[in-house]
């Protein structure tokens, strides 16, 4: 959910035609994957070793692969990282198709591993980009070695309030409404609201970071399939929510084979807390990890915590040990 980037970043070379340029911390290369119909933008951490395994961390709804750096860097001795921007996001362009279903998103991300030969690859989701990989491991678990969840979007029968207006974008019409009364605010009021509703404490963003998040929501104001991208992306949340059978993302969550790591915020104004326990009784021997503290981006306000949760997966798990 989050559009909130990160400190210590310095902008490169404009990728394609987009808006701006993209913004690579210490270390950090980006490059665009080229595939029919798509083009991802792929925000790599070239590993400290040549032996590691690869990592593959897919970001949430208004997020970018840069909501990753932070936990990338962490765990630099660990895996091979690459981020990637879904499409409609970050320094992706839209898809070709217009397709925004969590089905559409899946889709792309095992076009990338395949087409990457990097799996499998421990796979890391946060809110939609937990769906996402959620259902890439249900119907492709030969592409995924362990799977860790930052505040995943499962479906909810009682969404919460504050995150109310994220599911009314997915109404015909409701963007351009949006757009219209919230016309007169500044790029600093939309990213100090969107810094409120993501963090559980955001004071933990640095006066840097909130600074480049100010100027990448100017970016990404301007380009013209912003609006789309959100309400389109906001209406295949809703969609998969309502999706029932073996389709369904509770039902796909009971087919992940994968070792699962499940990390919640107690703060979290978006997905709520209450669905930890369901998601750990769903995901076959999932470990689970509550950050009392944190909000939706635990990765991002913690990472840390999150990056020594992952080691003691790894430690536990056979690839671990291997």
């Amino acid at each position: 959910m989050s559009s909130t980037e990160l400190p210590g970043v310095r902008p490169t070379a404009a990728l394609s035609s987009l808006v701006g340029a993209a913004r690579v911390a210490e270390g950090e290369q980006v490059r665009t994957v080229a595939l029919p119909g798509l083009e991802l933008a792929v925000r790599a951490r070239p590993p400290v070793r040549t032996d590691l395994p690869a990592a593959l961390f897919v970001h949430g709804l208004g997020g970018s692969s840069q909501n990753w750096s932070q936990l990338m860097a962490e765990l630099e001795d660990t895996v091979d990282g690459e981020a990637i921007d879904l499409p409609g996001f970050g320094w992706s362009p839209p898809p070709s198709d217009r397709d925004y279903s969590v089905t559409a998103f899946a889709r792309a991300v095992i076009r990338h591993l395949d087409a990457a030969g990097r799996g499998p690859v421990h796979l890391f989701g946060n809110s939609l980009g937990g769906a996402v990989s959620t259902r890439v491991a249900a119907v492709r678990p030969d592409l995924v070695r362990t799977l860790t969840l930052v505040s995943p979007a499962l479906p909810e029968l009682r969404v919460q309030r504050s995150a109310v207006p994220t599911a009314l974008l997915a109404l015909p019409g409701m963007a351009a409404l949006l757009v219209r009364l919230t016309r007169g605010l500044t790029a600093e009021q939309r990213t100090r609201g969107v810094t409120d509703l993501c963090y559980g404490d955001p004071g933990r963003v640095t006066p840097e970071g909130f600074l480049h998040a100010v100027e990448e929501m100017e970016r990404r104001m301007a380009l013209p399939y912003f609006w789309e991208a959100l309400a389109r992306s906001s209406r295949g949340i809703v969609d998969a929510y309502t999706l029932g059978g073996q389709h369904g993302l509770w039902r796909q969550a009971q087919r992940v084979l994968a070792p699962a790591l499940l990390i919640y915020g107690g703060r979290d104004q978006l997905v709520s807390y209450r669905m930890a326990r369901k998601a750990a009784a769903a995901f076959r021997g999932s470990r689970l990890v509550c950050l009392p503290e944190a909000g939706h981006v635990a990765m991002m306000e913690y990472p840390e915590v999150v990056a020594t949760a992952f080691r003691e997966l790894l430690r536990d798990t056979e690839d671990g040990r291997g």
